[in-house]
This record gives structure tokens, C-alpha cells and sequence, in this order.
């Protein structure tokens, strides 16, 4: 692994922002399906509610998870966070294009800066985990979205799983992706050098439910799969 900045979002600087719409795609094929799919997820669990709040923890960038959520549920509403100011303004353009800033907070930040006694019905972590270092970051993280969740609340993680090393197959697939976008051998070492950069994914799916059960969810529902990626449904645990 790489090493990783002390500041994750000092990664998603203007220029990788501005790409980052067309890169996801690529990268993560199913981009598209795994945030509808997540919406569905959430609003099965949720069920039959006319409003709720929803918590997006590193809405930065396309905002696609917002858009395929409000698409399905137009009572809800979302609170955006992201500590990268060009992520979240390239949300918010997403946003506006779609006619979905009034109902959504934007929030330049992290958890931390919320008030303590905010409380939402959901919330969703996607593309986040694998780019914090270390097993208590990520804890971190999730505790703090524990703490802003109401009992039982249901919460989407999504993200890269695995040590890259440990999956020859799916890393070399991951650069036929790329080629079959059109990439030549050099522009597929380059892109691959820069997902990697930085990322420390738990090392497998177990280590996923390990973290969730340490910060105080139950046991996640996977419902999506993709190379390195994955994404489940767990509910935040009894007090």
C-alpha cells in the first residue's frame, strides 16, 4: 500500500473532481446500478415513511446517490457531507442540474461539525472506507454516523474490499477495464497507480463485518458486488 495522505480529501483535488463522473464509471463498472440499487435498498428498509432524513457521508462528486434516492422517494431529504471543497461543489452542480438543492444540505466538513444532537433516518458511506488509513479510522467514521443515526436506522456502506496484492486476477481485470475504454498499456499503469494511491481497503468482507459490528451496526446484507467492490445494508444495534 501506499501511503496515505494525512488529509484523504487533499486526494480529490480540482482536477481529479473534474473527472471524476467519467472515471467512477469506469472504474467501478456498475456505477450506476449499485447507487440505484442502494436507494432501493434504503427505502425497502425504511418502508412506507411520507418524509425522511438521509445522511450522505461523502456525497462529493457526482451526487448520484442523492439523485437516484430522491428519484425514487420525494419526501426525503439529505445532508451532504464532504471534506473536499472541489467534490462537493461538483455535487452541487449535479444537484442543481437536477433540480435538487432545496432539498438537499450541502456541508463542507466532517461528521464532527455536525450538532451533536442532529439525528437522521439513514445515511449512506459510499467510496469512503477503503480511503481511510487503518482499521481505527474507519471505525471512527462509522461510530460517528452511529451517533447521528436514530435507533434501528438502517446504513448503506459501499467500497473496495480486499488488500489490491491479494487478488492478482481482479487487479489485471481491472486494467483490461480500463482497456477495453480505450486506454493504451501506459495510460492503464497511470490510472491504476492512481486508485491505488492511498488506499488501504479492508481486507476482506469478513473485515467489513468485523468493523461494522466494532462500531455498534448489525449484520450487513450485501446486495452488490463488483471486482474489488461491494455494498451492503446493515442497521445501526441496540443501545
Amino acid at each position: 500500500m501506499n501511503s496515505t495522505p494525512s488529509n484523504p480529501a487533499e486526494k480529490f483535488d480540482t482536477s481529479r473532481a473534474s473527472e471524476y463522473a467519467h472515471q467512477s464509471r469506469i472504474a467501478l463498472a456498475g456505477y450506476d446500478a449499485c447507487q440505484d440499487l442502494a436507494a432501493c435498498m434504503l427505502a425497502a428498509s425504511i418502508g412506507d415513511a411520507p418524509s425522511a432524513n438521509i445522511l450522505v457521508v461523502g456525497a462529493g462528486g457526482t451526487a448520484q446517490e442523492i439523485i437516484a434516492m430522491a428519484g425514487l422517494e420525494p419526501g426525503w431529504r439529505f445532508m451532504a457531507v464532504d471534506p473536499s471543497q472541489p467534490m462537493l461543489e461538483a455535487a452541487r452542480q449535479q444537484l442543481q442540474a437536477n433540480h435538487l438543492l432545496e432539498r438537499t444540505t450541502l456541508h463542507l466538513g466532517h461528521l464532527e461539525d455536525l450538532p451533536a444532537d442532529a439525528s437522521y433516518d439513514a445515511a449512506t458511506l459510499i467510496g469512503v472506507l477503503h480511503h481511510l488509513e487503518g482499521d481505527e479510522a474507519k471505525r471512527q467514521i462509522l461510530q460517528s454516523i452511529r451517533a447521528h443515526l436514530k435507533p434501528g436506522a438502517p446504513l448503506i456502506v459501499a467500497g473496495n474490499h480486499y488488500a489490491y496484492a491479494s487478488q492478482p486476477l481482479l487487479l489485471a481485470a481491472w486494467g483490461q477495464r480500463w482497456r477495453q475504454h480505450g486506454a493504451s498499456a501506459d495510460e492503464v499503469k497511470a490510472k491504476l497507480g492512481k486508485i491505488l494511491q492511498g488506499a488501504d481497503p479492508p481486507n476482506s468482507e469478513a473485515a467489513v463485518q468485523k468493523l461494522l459490528h466494532d462500531a455498534g451496526f448489525g449484520d450487513a446484507t450485501r446486495f452488490f458486488s463488483s471486482l474489488f467492490w461491494g455494498a451492503w445494508l446493515t442497521c445501526k444495534a441496540g443501545e
